[in-house]
């Protein structure tokens, strides 16, 4: 328990202490130097992200970096085991991305700011405009060049079975014509969700090979959430 206090500290006073960067990124969108805010804002996350985990006790290991396609835009399909998937791909990506995050978290102090600086969107899985809208959002940013990321099941699995792959999800890489990069994440519901503390424990990210979408036939589309979630499952372990 006390770990887990001390835990929850660290990341108000970590949030408190990256925030002060807030300035900086302001000041660089003012005068147009829009690169170098978005580099700033990459460098900025990724560290805090490789923090929180490293102050979780993940040990982590990353299989296939070498599939992710250079200089192309991405929509890497993940399955969701827990509220540490964020920044396990943060952290373990070097990819500039943004999220299709759950709604509940556009509320969050300090979290929503640095959610909406790297380009996430939130999406309200109860109301069905209000999702479709969100999905509409992600096609665009995805347009524009930036990489983002999905967890098609809509929900945490906790380490149970992998759920079912919502297919609307899909249509941010088919309307977008960019490159899908599967992944499977093992083991981060153990950092926490399996007790309701933190525990530290060994996590696998698994990068598998890249699919692309441009040529794909009708028939390739239809079945491609059956494709993407039978690639992720192939190397999941559930509890």
């Amino acid at each position: 328990m006390i770990r887990t206090i001390i835990f929850f500290i660290i990341i108000v006073f970590s949030l408190l202490l990256v925030s002060t960067h807030t300035f900086k990124i302001k000041s660089l969108e003012k005068k147009g130097k829009l690169e170098e805010k978005n580099k700033l804002i990459h460098k900025v996350t990724s560290n805090w992200a490789k923090f929180i985990m490293k102050a979780s006790g993940a040990k982590i290991n990353v299989i296939g970096l070498e599939n992710i396609p250079k200089d192309e835009t991405i929509l890497f399909i993940s399955n969701h085991q827990s509220n540490f998937d964020i920044p396990l791909l943060m952290s373990s990506i070097d990819v500039p991305k943004g999220f299709i995050a759950k709604k509940e978290l556009e509320t969050v102090p300090f979290i929503s700011t640095w959610m909406k600086h790297i380009n996430c969107v939130f999406i309200d899985r109860k109301n069905l405009r209000k999702s479709a809208e969100a999905i509409v959002q992600g096609i665009k940013i995805l347009k524009s060049g930036y990489s983002m990321v999905i967890f098609p099941e809509g929900t945490r699995s906790k380490g149970k079975d992998i759920g079912d792959f919502k297919s609307g999800s899909f249509k941010l890489a088919l309307k977008s014509k960019c490159v899908i990069v599967p992944l499977t994440i093992n083991g981060t519901y153990k950092l926490l969700e399996e007790t309701n503390r933190i525990k530290p424990s060994d996590i696998e990210l698994i990068i598998h090979k890249p699919i692309y979408t441009k040529n794909l036939t009708k028939e390739e589309q239809e079945k491609l959430p059956n494709t993407v979630r039978t690639i992720i499952c192939s190397r999941y372990k559930s509890n």
